[in-house]
């Protein structure tokens, strides 16, 4: 059977690359065509677009780049009906992949959605769009699944799929980063995208260079972004400072302490049992915009998942070098009862088949009805 796949970012080419693998296993004659980034074409060769294109996030990032995005949708349609898949398989990204779920379906295409937008935090109106144009909604976080049946949405709870992935890295023997010395790895996880680690990055470093004479300062570079980019933004900045490429579960697996960017990485980070602080800081005008729409509590997936604070948020013009400095002081304080509250974030997100597994056997069936 045919699947057509849209990731597009770097934590859906994780999650679609696994997909594709337990598709694989259930359909020995499955045809791919998919967008995402290196780890799906690790799996098959045949990719649409490529991650590195598609990563532009923030209200004013849109309005600027609207004609490039206007090609990706005319890219996308006109690739569909030429594959003509049997399932379409809409993975998170949900300004792009929301729009084409409502257009396959009036061109007749079964559409599955897997990892949901977070329509419980903003945007709850977009509700009617899926019950109306998504045929399956795979859901990873335990809450979600309410939310969809109280709306009367066709709803799965598979559990996080980064669970199995960290557990398999961590019972590996991959080597991880090098020790140096008596020093402990302080982690700096900035993000993905180019314009949230420029507004990220430099207030990072500057708060982190404090514990530098106790730290090995440690930057995760994104996949798809080039480290002279990192090195443009740090010119300036009077501290040793280590570059991580492709390896940030080795350094999560080695950190002692972390600050990361809001998003998935906040809950890998986790999952790793690493106290962290989670920051989030965009432009004026998106915050404004920003909070005016989303209803929620917290910011990080390891907050709103555990619905209590068990890591400290820093949102906006709290990222700042002094702030930074005294609440990982805090962070580092607080250890022991960080990571006994992320050991019942693990029970929570919790099952006992791997949840790629059971999102394939639930796309694969879609497929075939």
């Amino acid at each position: 059977m045919k699947y057509y796949l849209i990731a597009g970012e770097p934590s859906g080419d994780l999650h679609g690359s696994n997909l594709m693998k337990s598709i694989k296993e259930l359909d020995e004659n499955a045809q791919f065509n998919f967008w995402g980034g290196d780890q799906m074409l690790s799996v098959d060769s045949h990719v649409v677009t490529h991650i590195r294109e598609t990563s532009i996030m923030g209200f004013v990032e849109v309005v600027k780049n609207i004609s490039k995005i206007k090609s990706f949708f005319k890219n996308a349609k006109q690739t569909i009906l030429e594959f003509k898949p049997d399932v379409l398989v809409l993975i998170d990204y949900p300004g792009f992949n929301l729009r084409m779920a409502k257009w396959a379906k009036k061109q007749g295409f079964k559409t599955v959605y897997y990892i949901s937008p977070q329509l419980w935090a903003w945007k709850k109106g977009r509700i009617k769009t899926i019950k109306e144009y998504v045929d399956e909604m795979i859901v990873i976080l335990p809450f979600e699944l309410d939310f969809y049946k109280r709306n009367g949405v066709n709803a799965h709870f598979v559990g996080h799929p980064l669970m199995p992935v960290i557990q398999s890295f961590i019972d590996s023997e991959k080597p991880k980063i090098a020790t140096q010395g008596d020093k402990k790895v302080f982690a700096i996880l900035p993000g993905s995208r180019e314009q949230e680690i420029k507004k990220m990055l430099p207030e990072m470093v500057q708060g982190a260079s404090h514990f530098k004479d106790e730290y090995r300062l440690c930057i995760a570079l994104a996949p798809n972004i080039d480290e002279s980019f990192y090195r443009e933004l740090l010119t300036a900045k009077n501290v040793e400072i280590e570059f991580v490429k492709d390896d940030t579960y080795g350094l999560l697996s080695k950190a002692h302490v972390a600050l990361v960017t809001s998003g998935t990485a906040t809950l890998e980070t986790a999952l790793f049992g690493v106290p962290q602080v989670v920051c989030y800081k965009t432009s004026t005008i998106n915050y404004e915009i920003g909070k005016r729409l989303v209803d929620l509590e917290f910011i990080s997936l390891v907050n709103l998942i555990s619905r209590k604070e068990i890591v400290p948020e820093l949102i906006q013009n709290e990222v700042n070098k002094e702030k930074i400095i005294s609440t990982i002081k805090d962070v580092i304080g607080n250890t022991e009862r960080i990571k006994s509250d992320y050991e019942t974030l693990q029970e929570l997100l919790s099952i006992k088949e791997p949840p790629s597994g059971k999102a394939a056997k639930i796309i694969v069936q879609s497929a075939a009805n």
